[in-house]
């Protein structure tokens, strides 16, 4: 933290240490600034968490007569129940993506499922076809034991009776 005094008088009558002060009062901003903040943001985001801090800084210690010039992160050291912590923040939010990225397949697939159901019933001849190109791909196979499915049209006049 990079401070100047402006007015002696002011920080010598207003608190007891300036120097002490001003390092106890960075100590405590810069914990609740980073326990706002996500781990990405404090590993990525130093400058801006520099800039909030000199400005709670420099509203706090004006009344001691001192200028907060500029505050430099130089190196965030957490602690391990909070590194802990946020790395468990970081693992959820990355798993609920992953679970909104599966889901959004999942409906793109239904749907080209039902596109496919709607052009199928639309046309018995599609369905023809498919059943003869699912013939032909078991035929290629090299099983000892083929089962071939029964016709539609045969499985329609079964399911009449």
């Amino acid at each position: 933290v990079y401070y100047r005094i402006f007015d002696p008088i002011m920080s010598v009558c207003n608190v007891n240490d300036a120097f002490r002060s001003t390092q106890l009062l960075a100590s405590t901003t810069l914990r609740n600034v980073l326990g706002t903040k996500a781990m990405s943001e404090v590993l990525s985001e130093r400058e801006s968490i520099s800039q909030e801090m000199q400005h709670i800084l420099d509203v706090s210690t004006d009344p001691w007569g001192m200028k907060v010039e500029r505050v430099e992160i130089k190196d965030v050291r957490l602690p391990i129940q909070l590194q802990r912590a946020m790395a468990a923040e970081a693992e959820a939010a990355r798993e609920a993506r992953a679970k909104v990225v599966a889901a959004e397949g999942e409906q793109k697939a239904s749907r080209a499922l039902k596109e496919a159901a709607d052009v199928i019933a639309e046309s018995p001849a599609a369905l023809q076809l498919r059943y003869l190109q699912t013939l032909n791909s078991i035929s290629a196979e090299k099983n000892s034991t083929i089962i071939f499915p029964l016709p539609i049209n045969m499985l329609s006049s079964i399911m009449k009776k």
